[in-house]
């Protein structure tokens, strides 16, 4: 059977009072997914061990169905990554998988290849990836028109174009806030599968981009020198998650299923507090998931890894975007040398540093050097390297000793959902009832066989405090009451009261796992016309039921994916908006009338520069 979709259906009304608005952290594995979730995600996605863009993030099916009942407890979501472009002899086990993730009780699927739309699948949503290249309201209108739930933007739209896809289409948008930058519209990136056999549409990037390349021209003059010229800096949207919300986007997407641990509590922790900010003062929004997160510490996007910051195109083309000194983390900026000998310096900083700190910094010639703090003395730094470095050299903290101690402690945040007990005594029985913030409800019942207390304000306190003991559960008790019913208050011994604490909140925890609602949606076949009437290879066509799907949308493939060739001389290997000349200022609409080449050792790649669109082409060149 065919899937396809003949219904508009999609995101809540517009109209609607409170639009839920979704913070979506990545999961490396089930370790990192359950933090992400307590220190403030309403949704996580993660890879399957197969087929999920990230080939070192994989994980067991059963790993993931842990994580997924620990997050419905708390309302939140999981969505999956099969993400890779996919071949004809691994889509039967690709089809099998959907339906095992599904039974598991995953909330979505996020996809590349439209070969799954023409999979015979269960009423599980499906989402289309940044690797579908989703950039235009020609496409994401027609991904809501064939039955996607949700759309994941390219990176490279500024908020006005996300507002104005908003206002033309009906389908949820999914928006990256902050981590690495691909130079390349996803999905677009050919260099590494040009360069090694190891394709970014396989989840097996080489990153060629991060490498150094000189800037030539036509004649072999080199214009720049053995820089990262295509290396971007790390997205950080903090400023314009208030303008993403109101431009439309339903999920703010922390990029990052490499990450370790800290990085995943640290910025999960700082997004959570800036979206509730935004909740809290304007009107229409909510959480999409339950809970409130109490932090013992304070989140801080400079004291974790990262390459220098940029908002990249969110208010149109900008420079400043390169980090072309290195592709490694720098770290937050502490300040500059005043003094400074062999084996230590002075610095003028407003942060605190401590020993074991990992610092970095630029050298004359552009390079980055690292050292270690052995001592710290007011403002002399001793240092675990006799360099003297000079004074006016500008201190970055690559390795925050301090702050990765306090991250690594497993209780850096405390989730909890609000409960209140209602304890009914009569003559016969004793019933507890916890009802959430959900207006989730259990109830047991406990025979009354208990003599009336001795004293009866002793006997309420010793229920009270015993059964506000939840520190270790998801709940935190707000109020407990106690009703008698032409009854005494019974003297119950203390061990009893621990045992109805314990039984209630287990069974509470299971019916809120029972109790919780996925969004189930099948989708139907149609045949709703294709943007393009032709798609080449960068469509990505892997296989036949990817092209059978575009051939039923009016879309003739001339061409099949670049993996599938054996030739890729003089074809485009990467397209970005970012622009090297723009970038070091020498756009070529204004000074440039040249040809430019990116060279790698002996390898030179020409560069195309078109300016209607203004976006830089990289061609791969003629062996």
């Amino acid at each position: 059977m065919l899937a396809f979709f003949i219904c508009n259906f999609a995101k809540q009304n517009k109209s609607m009072t409170a639009k839920e608005i979704e913070l979506l952290s990545p999961a490396k594995n089930l370790e990192i997914g359950i933090a992400a979730i307590n220190h403030g995600a309403d949704a996580v996605y993660i890879g399957y061990k197969q087929f999920g863009a990230r080939s070192a993030a994989g994980n067991s099916l059963s790993d993931i169905e842990k994580l997924v009942k620990y997050a419905h407890l708390f309302n939140a979501k999981v969505y999956v990554t099969l993400n890779t472009i996919l071949y004809d002899n691994e889509l039967n086990e690709v089809q099998a998988l959907i339906n095992q993730f599904y039974l598991i009780g995953v909330d979505a699927i996020i996809i590349q290849d439209m070969a799954i739309l023409e999979m015979d699948l269960p009423p599980i949503a499906l989402h289309a990836s940044t690797q579908a290249h989703n950039k235009s309201i020609e496409k994401v209108k027609f991904l809501e028109q064939v039955g996607l739930t949700r759309v994941v933007l390219a990176r490279e739209l500024s908020i006005d174009n996300i507002a104005q896809i908003s206002a033309e289409s009906n389908i949820e948008l999914e928006i990256f806030i902050h981590g690495s930058l691909c130079v390349s519209y996803s999905g677009q990136c050919y260099l590494s599968q040009a360069l090694t056999g190891r394709s970014a549409n396989r989840g097996e990037c080489a990153q060629p981009c991060r490498s150094t390349y000189d800037l030539v021209d036509e004649h072999g003059n080199i214009i720049v020198k053995n820089k990262h010229l295509i290396s971007l800096k790390d997205l950080n949207q903090t400023e314009n998650i208030r303008a993403l919300i109101k431009a439309g986007a339903t999920s703010l997407k922390i990029e990052g299923r490499l990450k370790d641990i800290d990085y995943v509590k640290n910025i999960t922790a700082h997004y959570r507090k800036i979206i509730d900010s935004v909740i809290t003062t304007d009107k229409g929004y909510k959480k999409a998931s339950s809970g409130t997160v109490a932090l013992s510490f304070s989140p801080d996007p400079e004291r974790t890894f990262n390459r220098g910051y940029s908002t990249y195109f969110s208010s149109g083309k900008t420079k400043g975007l390169a980090s072309l000194n290195t592709p490694k983390s720098v770290g937050k900026k502490l300040g500059k040398v005043t003094l400074s000998e062999e084996g230590w310096f002075e610095i003028e900083s407003n942060e605190a540093i401590s020993n074991n700190d990992g610092l970095c910094y630029f050298s004359v010639n552009g390079r980055l050097n690292g050292v270690k703090v052995n001592n710290v003395h007011n403002k002399r730094i001793e240092i675990n390297s006799k360099v003297n470095i000079s004074p006016g050299t500008t201190i970055f903290r690559n390795y925050d000793h301090e702050f990765r101690q306090i991250l690594e402690k497993t209780n850096t945040a405390k989730r909890t959902i609000e409960g209140k007990v209602r304890i009914t005594i009569n003559h016969q029985n004793i019933t507890v009832t916890l009802t959430d913030e959900d207006n989730v409800e259990t109830i047991i019942k406990n025979q009354n066989i208990f003599e009336p207390a001795k004293n009866t304000l002793v006997a309420k306190d010793s229920i009270k405090k015993q059964m506000s003991k939840t520190s270790n559960t998801p709940y935190s008790i707000s109020k407990i009451s106690i009703v008698c019913v032409e009854s005494e208050i019974p003297y119950i011994p203390i061990s009893l009261i621990n045992a109805w604490r314990r039984d209630i909140i287990e069974l509470h925890n299971k019916k809120r796992v029972d109790v919780y609602q996925r969004y189930d949606k099948k989708i139907f076949p149609n045949n709703i016309a294709y943007p393009d009437e032709e798609v080449n290879y960068l469509t990505n066509v892997s296989n036949n039921l990817a092209k059978k799907f575009y051939e039923r949308h009016n879309a003739k493939v001339t061409q099949s994916a670049l993996e599938l060739l054996t030739d890729v001389s003089g074809m485009e290997v990467m397209r970005t908006k970012y622009c090297i000349a723009h970038e070091l200022g020498m756009c070529h609409r204004n000074k440039l009338n040249k040809s430019l080449f990116l060279k790698n050792k002996s390898q030179q790649y020409p560069i195309v520069l078109d300016c209607s669109s203004c976006e830089m082409r990289i061609i791969y060149p003629y062996q």
